[in-house]
């Protein structure tokens, strides 16, 4: 694992949009994996601004999305088939038919994880796996608890999650209580994993799943077994950090991160 400090939340998006556009260049045939979140904006609006400004071609590319909420349908505001729609789908020259998320609507829920899994594995597996940090410690929707082995499946959401994320449906009693996610150990055979992670109430979480043990408490912390993870965050979310002048030097020295700097 490799961590990289920015100095704001905009530079730390910039550069994960970076990663991504450099991936997509050297493999337009590029498998994604992708987030949702107000972090997650950020970089959707560079890596847009990069389409229209720099030519990044997606239309080889595939994208399957961490999760869905049990319950929404695909054109609800608050569903993430929207929010994907809106911040990049759209706005970029990707084929719609090649862009994936778990169908929060079925029928037959356990019955759908099982072919997002399968669809995964048809599509040769995610190359680059983007993730944000969610206050109880989790990737996706893996709420503590969450088997470090476990593949997509249906979780139901703790209330800190959402409490969290009640504002975008105008309170806590509108929220769904379950969602389809792609399970941790889905989620860490991706080739490539970036976790991203800004601001101030990140920073205590932050540490644990960067430093502390691995532990299905803190399902982030799993990323730790990856052999090739970036966590990008900005100062305000690395306060709490122990090691930051290593990272900073890692980000200045390596040979790796020259074209980034």
């Amino acid at each position: 694992m490799e961590v990289i400090i920015q100095t704001n939340k905009e530079a730390a998006a910039a550069l994960v949009a970076r990663i991504i556009a450099h991936d997509l260049r050297a493999n337009p045939h590029l498998v994604l994996g992708l987030a949702t979140g107000s972090t997650m904006e950020r970089v959707y609006r560079q890596l847009v601004m990069m389409h229209k400004e720099q030519h990044l071609d997606f239309s080889l590319c595939s994208t399957f999305n961490l999760d869905e909420y049990v319950g929404l349908f695909p054109s609800d505001p608050n569903s993430y088939r929207h929010y994907m729609e809106q911040h990049l789908f759209q706005l970029v020259n990707i084929d719609p038919r090649n862009t994936h998320l778990p169908n929060g609507m079925a029928e037959d829920l356990d019955g759908e994880c099982r072919r997002y899994e399968a669809l995964i594995q048809r599509f040769g597996g995610i190359d680059l796996q983007l993730v944000g940090l969610g206050r109880a410690g989790h990737i996706g929707f893996n709420e503590p608890l969450s088997a470090l082995r476990s593949r997509t499946r249906v979780k139901a959401l703790t209330p800190t999650t959402i409490k969290q994320n009640a504002t975008f449906f105008g309170g806590e009693e509108k929220m769904p209580r379950r969602a389809i996610t792609m399970g941790v150990g889905t989620i860490i055979e991706a080739r490539r994993c970036i976790l991203l992670a800004t601001g101030d109430s990140k920073a205590a979480v932050l540490a644990k799943a960067v430093e502390g043990p691995i532990t299905s408490m803190v399902t982030a912390s799993a990323l730790q077994l990856h052999p090739r993870c970036t966590v990008v965050v900005d100062e305000e979310a690395a306060v709490q950090l122990t090691e930051k002048d290593y990272y900073r030097w890692i980000f200045a020295n390596e040979p790796e991160w020259q074209d980034y700097r």
